[in-house]
């Protein structure tokens, strides 16, 4: 059963944070295994990425079939359900709309001295896209990851999917094409981070490597982070509701669930005023289990992972949520901008009772990879600037130097640094050591 907290108890501190550090399916192995298929596609290439996919996606390949040709695209667009062509493009859409604000701009300026001084943004020369095979089949993520990159201007996209038995939903290759990807791949696991981090002969290596996956890809990403930037090490799905006793518990219930469904380790929250209002959602809760297809993933992620906890008024609310830090935060409340207002720690706020957490997952427009498990402390959703860099421009004139360069020798020689110190001092003419 779901944890229930009661704030006004005695004993709720020690219980919440007994909560908050309840690990969520980690494992110790994972590392070694990782570690190991690494190493051998460092070694071995396109040799080891075959290997690994006839074992795991029980799927035998040459390396010329590495790669999904447009062919088997046109395929995969001209089989899918108009209704879902659709509704990708309007979900990409509204992605490239919000989106299109964030792309920086740089500067430049004199300082007054006669030195010019500049900041300049570039995007990456390539990155590679992380999209989830087999049953965990989203086009949704496909958009999300990829059309950032293409408004930052990255000029090549890679894209690794598995197809477990050779099987790829045809939606996942509609968003790609839509979203303007470049080269796609049949691999996934951990070998397919390595091969995107290090390169084979048939895919050569990106910069940045993005998009969600199992234990294996986070450890993955994890361990190719250096050679390589990385979006986050993504935990499982989290989703934490603010909510009234006014709101509807049936939406609220379907709410919760709708994180609880993607894994067993997801954690969903209800945080409310309102006892008799807690009450009735675990209920709707029970009710909506009889009844999902992937009841028993969300079932396991409620009873293990799942918290009701009762504050004596919202006003206690934003505390809890900034401890928590959670991926989704909705706020159903009757003036939910003043509560987010006190909200510092949250992936992505979802404000009022008619904005549930999934229109955010497809077709509001906002980003829908976000930091799980606390990171919203310090971390942000994936946007343009993960896939640009920025360079600082600086030109010196004489008279600039020689106004600002005697301090630059000074803090060099207290540093130890004497050939710091000279390679200004030559510059400054006679008289100057």
């Amino acid at each position: 059963m779901p944890v229930r907290l009661d704030f006004a108890a005695a004993e709720f501190e020690e219980r919440f944070q007994a909560y908050l550090d309840m690990g969520r399916g980690e494992s110790e192995e994972v590392d070694t295994i990782v570690a190991e298929i690494i190493g051998r596609v460092v070694a071995e290439g396109d040799d080891a990425l075959i290997r690994y996919t006839a074992e795991f996606d029980r799927l035998i390949l040459a390396p010329q079939q590495l790669r999904i040709g447009a062919d088997e695209i046109g395929i995969a667009k001209a089989s899918c359900c108009p209704d879902i062509v659709a509704a990708i493009d309007l979900a990409a859409s509204r992605i490239e709309a919000f989106h299109g604000h964030q792309r920086p701009t740089g500067y430049a300026y004199e300082d007054g001295l006669g030195n010019r001084l500049g900041l300049r943004w570039t995007a990456v020369a390539a990155a590679g896209l992380y999209v989830p095979g087999g049953l965990a089949a989203y086009p949704s993520s496909v958009l999300m990851n990829a059309i950032p990159a293409k408004i930052a201007g990255v000029p090549r996209l890679v894209m690794v999917v598995p197809t477990p038995d050779g099987v790829l939903n045809p939606a996942v290759l509609v968003a790609a094409d839509r979203a303007g990807v470049d080269e796609i791949y049949r691999i996934g696991g951990a070998q397919a981070v390595a091969a995107l981090a290090y390169g084979t002969a048939t895919i050569r290596p990106v910069d940045v490597i993005v998009g969600p996956g199992n234990a294996f890809v986070a450890a993955a990403k994890r361990m190719v982070f250096g050679r390589v930037g990385i979006d986050s090490i993504a935990g499982p799905s989290e989703i934490l509701v603010v909510s009234d006793g006014q709101s509807n518990p049936d939406w609220i219930a379907i709410d919760l669930l709708s994180q609880a469904e993607h894994d067993r380790g997801a954690r969903s929250i209800l945080v409310t005023d309102d006892p008799a209002f807690a009450d009735k959602v675990f209920e709707a809760v029970q009710r909506e289990l009889t009844r999902l297809p992937r009841a028993d993933i969300a079932g396991a992620s409620w009873r293990d992972h799942g918290a009701i906890i009762t504050v004596p008024s919202l006003d206690e609310a934003p505390a809890l949520v900034d401890r928590i830090a959670p991926e989704h935060l909705e706020l159903a409340v009757a003036d939910p901008a003043v509560l987010a207002e006190r909200v510092r720690n949250a992936g992505a706020i979802f404000l009022g009772r008619h904005t549930p957490e999934a229109v955010g997952d497809y077709v509001a427009g906002p980003n829908h990879v976000l930091p799980t498990s606390g990171a919203a402390r310090y971390a942000s959703g994936l946007g343009v600037l993960d896939f640009m860099k920025r360079t600082t421009m600086i030109r010196c004139e004489s008279r600039g130097l020689a106004a600002i360069g005697p301090a630059a020798c000074i803090l060099a020689r207290a540093e130890g640094l004497e050939a710091h110190a000279r390679s200004v001092s030559v510059r400054l003419g006679p008289g100057t050591s």
